[in-house]
């Protein structure tokens, strides 16, 4: 009897326990978006791919203008 109400115990903890229905995801950080690229912008490639150089730092274009990349 003390096993069967062993396993009645387990099969109940058990199914007590709920699957995870949503995950929380912090919040993307701020990005900047320059809307027009400066006279003085250079096009590399980088990879294969094209980034847009000034100021010191890689730009992606985007549909709503040029984002900062860090390029590795």
């Amino acid at each position: 009897m003390r096993h069967l109400l062993f396993i009645f115990g387990i099969v109940g903890a058990m199914s007590l326990t709920s699957c995870a229905t949503h995950v929380a995801v912090k919040p993307a950080t701020s990005v900047k978006v320059v809307k027009v690229a400066p006279k003085h912008h250079k096009v590399v490639v980088v990879k294969g791919q094209r980034y847009y150089f000034w100021n010191g730092r890689h730009y992606k274009k985007t549909s709503r203008g040029y984002v900062f990349v860090k390029v590795r």
